[in-house]
């Protein structure tokens, strides 16, 4: 604003029509799908009878809705997943002369817990310009179905150890920094086949923490540093056992897969936003039963 004045202006009334109709259209092609707040319902509706009226304040108006899409594998022993859109359907135009057609719909991917951040970041910003709403619906359903795919054919076929080889035990794993992409994947990505469960927190430090066999686990991590960490000089292969529980059987372990927490745990810091929140990591653990631990594998 420079003069107190606003630097959008509404859309004309044909243009909001449009608009409106690509509500309706998604609507009527996912009727089970589309998830509209009940103030945004009645906004909508005020819009279809001509009784809408500009909110007060300088915030820009416009249409926001959810659309939660099945992601169905071609690989029949995948589990189907899901993914879940924010759109925003904007009602203004920057500067002094109307658009002849109406700005297009901002769609943004949720992150999801079967999909890592780099990748939603990755698809969001791989949606083909310019933007047409069905197409970038067709493009992120057929990229997130070729990333569950490619998950899929990542899993090793072979089993190195039997399930739960060993007493059952839970063990934490301290890592000074972790931080690679492709590393902390092969955390998830192989712990199945040991038939191990627990969660990665990547960052400055990291931390690790896996249920299973013991044998299982201790064979896991020699396949990681093995071949997982083949390629990284010995020297920067720095991650320590800091604490081994016993476990009485499978009713007493805590996670029920293997997953990443890193961007769903606590507010990055630092200036490359990779400071462990540990605080919010003990927290998370205590709601799980778990909080004492950590005092034990940072000590």
């Amino acid at each position: 604003m420079v003069d107190g004045s606003p630097t959008w202006h509404l859309l004309p009334h044909d243009l909001i029509e449009l608009q409106i109709g690509q509500i309706d259209l998604l609507m009527a092609m996912y009727p089970d799908e589309i998830h509209i707040d009940e103030y945004v319902q009645q906004q909508l509706e005020e819009m279809r009878i001509g009784t809408w009226k500009l909110p007060n304040g300088g915030d820009q108006p416009g249409i926001s809705l959810r659309l939660e899409l099945s992601i169905i594998p071609t690989q029949q022993e995948t589990d189907q997943k899901t993914i879940v859109l924010d759109m925003t359907i904007p009602l203004t135009y920057q500067g002094l002369i109307a658009p002849e057609e109406p700005p297009n719909v901002k769609v943004k991917l949720q992150q999801s817990t079967w999909m890592n951040k780099a990748t939603t970041t990755q698809l969001t910003q791989d949606i083909p310009s310019p933007e047409n709403l069905l197409s970038t619906i067709d493009f992120l359903k057929d990229a997130s179905t070729q990333h569950l795919d490619l998950l899929s054919s990542q899993k090793p076929s072979h089993t190195t150890a039997p399930p739960t080889a060993g007493p059952l035990v839970r063990v934490w794993f301290y890592f000074p920094s972790i931080s690679t992409r492709s590393k902390r994947d092969d955390f998830i990505i192989h712990a199945p086949s040991y038939s191990l469960t627990g969660f990665l927190y990547a960052g400055k430090p990291g931390l690790l923490c896996v249920e299973g066999g013991s044998q299982s686990v201790d064979d896991y991590m020699r396949y990681i540093k093995t071949e997982s960490w083949g390629d990284i000089p010995a020297h920067h292969k720095k991650v320590s056992e800091r604490y081994r529980e016993n476990l009485g059987g499978d009713e007493d372990r805590v996670f029920k897969d293997m997953q990443e927490i890193t961007d769903v745990v606590g507010k990055r810091r630092g200036q490359r936003a990779n400071r462990a929140d540990m605080k919010a990591v003990e927290e998370w653990l205590g709601t799980m039963g778990l909080g004492e631990a950590l005092g034990r594998v940072l000590m």
